[in-house]
């Protein structure tokens, strides 16, 4: 009998279990990864009105995870330029079931958010997977996402060495 487990009710326990996901502690940081301009003033002032108008609703209500995206993630792709060729993003698309090999087990889920490089492939009909997001709304810890995403993530390590989200 197979067993069917919708990502965004996985656990780390599961993440570690089905993909072989450990997690590795050292005091690397991004920028030991990334090459990164500095910001420029303008980016700096946009940064700070992102923050005060997420603030501004979070302090009188619960922000649901649509207006999460709305307040923060989608100015903040815009920002960083992830509208722009050669990036396409799709929202809340499926994944492709990940079978997990040695167990009865299928994870189904949907993407929020996926940004490909459309004119970079890995395969004929594979775009390289640029960056995944999840969001919550905000009564929900920030890491409560982490399995889902690393999950969605795995997918595409079949195909590249790795992705950021």
């Amino acid at each position: 009998m197979t067993t069917t487990i919708n990502a965004k009710n996985i656990t780390l326990g599961e993440v570690s279990q089905f993909l072989k996901f450990q997690e590795q502690l050292n005091n690397d940081t991004y920028t030991n990864f990334l090459s990164l301009e500095s910001l420029t003033e303008i980016e700096q002032l946009e940064l700070a009105q992102i923050r005060n108008d997420f603030r501004e609703y979070l302090s009188v209500e619960r922000v649901s995870e649509g207006l999460v995206q709305a307040l923060t993630t989608f100015p903040l792709m815009r920002l960083a330029g992830f509208y722009r060729r050669p990036i396409k993003m799709s929202l809340e698309q499926d994944i492709a079931n990940i079978t997990i090999e040695d167990e009865d087990t299928t994870i189904t889920g949907r993407f929020d958010i996926l940004a490909i490089n459309k004119e970079k492939q890995i395969a004929a009909d594979i775009a390289f997977w640029i960056l995944v997001i999840e969001s919550k709304n905000s009564l929900i810890a920030p890491r409560a996402g982490l399995p889902q995403l690393l999950t969605y993530a795995s997918k595409s390590l079949e195909y590249q060495e790795s992705v950021w989200g």
